[in-house]
């Protein structure tokens, strides 16, 4: 079923029978007194918001089938939000005339998927001494559109003013999302929604919901605080009326979702609503797109990162997570973190980010992972933090969890990167050993690389990524595999574009040197960006490259660093770390300046050490002043 979103205005229409009272109700409500003489048909009244409960303009619409057509009617009934179909009690002949024909025609004038909610008003209550709601649920029954049946009277101005408001919250709170009247139950949609929200105010993770995780609940909310006599009388409803609901004296899963159902069966949907659109619900019981995807902009030459405030909400889900304590997130845990969500957002951990030898999650791998999320997917990083409740947890929306770095141009002529997460392609032929470098990087042992490099390609587009030291300050480096088959192949853009180039030869294989001279050449010879040659399988007697110049001369020429040779038996992680610290200073490029003038690296290590430091004095001046 498909549920209108909330209007700016309510809308509602009173039908019914001749002499019934509509235009009595409408006046009584008005001029809070009642008229013995009344027109045939009131005027449409607009009631202003400042004057209404829920803070919405009203307008009322009156209905007389003296003087209008029954096409009239029904056009009426399509500008309606909510339809009160008023009949009199003393007069049974018109509370048959709802069921016989006002709520069919009131169907048959409402859109197919969509049911206008409808109010049943037993008008002239003070004429008779006994209760008809007893038969007016009966129709209801047959009827899902009926949100309520209330009795009234126009002439001592009994529950009028209720009418209006039910008739108001029927638009703004409506019960058919969250109740159904049929199975007396809460809908499937509307537990799966309460279940979410328990498992985000859950802080401990332990299935249950405390005295202080109900407080900060209420608090953020209702902007109320609640009372502890108020809690335990909660708690005390809860264990009278439902087996498991309470259990050491804290609110379970199944206490929580009864309670939100006693409110809806207490005519208290407001309060069920009110927490289902603090976070983010829409009338359909869907997350809007609004809640899940924040604003924000990434110029070009920018890049994404996790803000320090994104970095702790994301730390501590881990924790929460972590049930065992041991430091990593097992497949149960993992699939527990994302049981609110509508999928594990990654998959292939293993050979992605950091983990130990069963494949598990260390907190360095979920933190790199959730980095590597946030640089390449941002929109979909942004919607899982809110579905994980970072815009409850936090009272702020996602954008305050990312960090939007500078410009790259700015970056080199500052001659230094403001970036903590560099990306870096490593560029090379075919079976040059792409992947078994970046599988190296995340510290997978050199059998298990032999053993399970089937299982991708290698010149699979796939990136991993961990974390590195640059000077003592923490670094994330992202490889990227980019593959070539032939050198007349051209790379686009994407492929080019990055912090350093890792370009990989194999030295057992004479012509595999060609591949990169070309691409150097062609690429990244006159590019602002750093550039390491790397030769795999050091392990292997190194040939003679077949090109003019070998590789030791050709780095010498261009000015680039020797050759790095990299060992898979040995997998040392000081080419990650030069990676790493060419890509934060790219200015150290020249093979002169970086690799001939050791003084430049201890230069650029005293920048970065006296950066940090003035960082930290000017915070602790900023705290002092704030004292």
């Amino acid at each position: 079923m498909v549920f209108e979103s909330i209007p700016r205005t309510v809308r509602i229409i009173l039908l019914g029978e001749p002499g019934v009272g509509k235009t009595s109700l409408i006046l009584s409500l008005v001029t809070e007194e009642f008229t013995e003489h009344v027109p045939p048909k009131a005027e449409e009244i607009t009631i202003p918001a400042d004057v209404t409960p829920e803070q919405v303009p009203t307008n009322i619409v009156d209905v007389c089938l003296a003087e209008q057509t029954p096409e009239q009617v029904a056009e009426e009934i399509e500008k309606a939000h909510v339809v009160c179909i008023v009949f009199s009690v003393d007069k049974q002949e018109t509370l048959n005339k709802v069921a016989s024909y006002w709520l069919p025609f009131v169907r048959d004038n409402s859109p197919e998927d969509y049911r206008k909610p409808v109010i049943l008003v037993g008008n002239k209550i003070d004429l008779i001494d006994y209760s008809v709601i007893d038969n007016i649920w009966d129709i209801a029954e047959e009827y899902p559109e009926v949100d309520r049946c209330i009795e009234c009277s126009a002439k001592t101005l009994t529950n009028v003013s209720e009418m209006f408001y039910n008739a108001q919250k029927a638009v703004l709170h409506p019960i058919h999302p969250i109740y159904s009247i049929e199975e007396q139950e809460l809908t499937e949609r509307c537990k799966r929604a309460l279940t979410r929200i328990f498992k985000i105010c859950d802080l401990d993770g332990d299935g249950l919901l405390d005295d202080y995780e109900v407080t900060i609940f209420q608090k953020k909310c209702f902007d109320t605080p609640l009372h502890l006599q108020v809690l335990d009388e909660v708690k005390s409803v809860i264990a009278q009326n439902i087996a498991g609901g309470i259990e050491n004296d804290c609110i379970t899963m199944k206490g929580f979702i009864f309670l939100h159902c006693l409110f809806i069966q207490r005519g208290r949907n407001e309060t069920t609503w009110t927490v289902l659109r603090k976070f983010g619900y829409d009338e359909s019981l869907e997350l809007t797109h609004s809640y899940l995807y924040a604003t924000i902009r990434v110029p070009a030459g920018c890049t994404s990162e996790l803000s320090y405030k994104g970095q702790q909400f994301l730390t501590q889900i881990f924790e929460k997570y972590d049930r065992d304590k041991d430091g990593m997130l097992n497949p149960n845990e993992l699939k527990n973190v994302f049981s609110c969500c509508p999928r594990i957002p990654w998959h292939n951990l293993r050979y992605t980010v950091p983990t130990n030898e069963k494949g598990f999650l260390t907190l360095q791998g979920w933190m790199c992972r959730w980095t590597l999320m946030t640089l390449l997917d941002l929109q979909n990083t942004s919607a899982y933090l809110a579905y994980l409740g970072f815009n409850f947890l936090e009272n702020d929306t996602q954008k305050s969890a990312f960090h939007i770095t500078r410009d790259k141009k700015i970056d080199i002529a500052k001659k230094q990167s403001s970036r903590t997460v560099y990306q870096c392609h490593v560029i090379g032929p075919r079976g040059c050993g792409k992947t078994s470098i970046c599988r190296s990087f995340l510290g997978i042992a050199h059998k298990k690389i032999k053993s399970h490099a089937h299982e991708r390609g290698d010149s699979a587009d796939e990136a991993c990524i961990s974390s590195v030291n640059v000077y003592g300050q923490e670094r994330y480096l992202v490889l990227r595999e980019v593959g070539v088959a032939r050198v007349s192949d051209p790379l686009q853009p994407a492929e080019v574009n990055c912090d350093v180039a890792c370009l990989l030869y194999d030295v057992a294989n004479p012509r595999s040197f060609e591949y990169i001279a070309r691409i150097y050449i062609k690429y990244f010879a006159e590019s602002h960006i750093p550039v390491l040659i790397v030769g795999t399988k050091g392990e292997a007697l190194i040939t003679r490259q077949e090109y003019i110049l070998q590789p030791e001369v050709f780095c010498s020429k261009y000015q680039l660093l020797p050759p790095q040779i990299f060992n898979i038996r040995e997998n040392k992680q000081d080419i990650f770390v030069k990676l790493a610290t060419m890509a934060a200073f790219p200015h150290l490029k020249q093979f002169a300046s970086f690799a001939g003038e050791n003084s430049s690296w201890w230069k650029a290590g005293i920048g970065v050490a006296a950066a940090t430091i003035m960082g930290l004095v000017l915070i602790k001046m900023l705290n002092f002043q704030k004292w």
